[in-house]
């Protein structure tokens, strides 16, 4: 379903990721249509699902947004620039320049419209 690069991992336990549950959904926004929104919850809400369980991180999801996690690689740059989270995923058809957003081939977008980049 979703792999957590080591960097990623690592992060997300220093930031409590550990104690509670990461949150990975997928919104209307951005230039492309869609983004990733990621959050640490301390609990999962009746309708979210449990899509892995690895060395100390859970990570919960919406039907909604499950599609759209296939092959999902959530990884973390501390590059001098643009550190942060970084979500690569292949079966995305497309994503914006500054790669906040992205667009599928063969799935709809979600029905609330997008908004700029980044948003």
């Amino acid at each position: 379903m979703i792999t957590i690069s080591e960097a990623a991992r690592t992060q997300l336990l220093d930031r409590g990721g550990g104690e509670g549950l990461i949150r990975i959904v997928v919104q209307s926004g951005g230039c492309a249509g869609m983004t990733y929104h990621a959050e640490i919850v301390a609990k999962k809400q009746e309708h979210e699902k449990i899509i892995k369980r690895d060395r100390g991180l859970t990570v919960i999801t919406d039907d909604d947004s499950l599609p759209y996690l296939i092959g999902l690689q959530l990884d973390y740059s501390d590059d001098l620039i643009t550190a942060g989270f970084r979500f690569y995923n292949g079966s995305n058809k497309s994503s914006c320049g500054c790669g906040a957003s992205f667009s599928t081939g063969g799935q709809p977008l979600f029905k609330d419209e997008g908004a700029g980049c980044g948003a």
